[in-house]
């Protein structure tokens, strides 16, 4: 299992007022569900910032999403190391399968892996 890149998930009031603000620094809109959006360096598609006014999919919202190789291989050596699974290894409709873990700090991890 590798790492592929990890973005922060940054809670949001107004899609807008987020993308015209990152705009200025050189990001574009990659992604957006309508709740969920993701904004991308051009050329660099690992630096990402994903905004979210809430996770319609999942009872609680992450803090910061990882991107990994093999998301089976994540969720069961988080479950072996005991770890608090807080949204089950599911596969959603936009084509990711993935998991809520919480750390040692308190802070939800969306583990992903995109399909397909």
């Amino acid at each position: 299992m590798s790492i592929r890149r990890v973005v922060p998930d940054i809670k949001t009031e107004s899609f807008e007022t987020s993308r015209a603000f990152y705009e200025r620094l050189g990001f574009e809109e990659v992604m957006n569900l309508g709740w969920v959006m993701a904004l991308a360096a051009p050329g660099n598609p690992t630096a990402q910032l994903i905004f979210m006014e809430r996770d319609a999919s999942a009872p609680v919202e992450p803090d910061m999403s990882i991107e990994v190789s093999d998301v089976d291989a994540a969720h069961e050596a988080m479950r072996a190391a005991g770890a608090e699974i807080v949204h089950p290894l599911t596969d959603e409709e936009w084509g990711v399968r993935r998991f809520f873990v919480r750390d040692p700090n308190g802070q939800v991890v969306n583990v992903v892996a995109h399909q397909g």
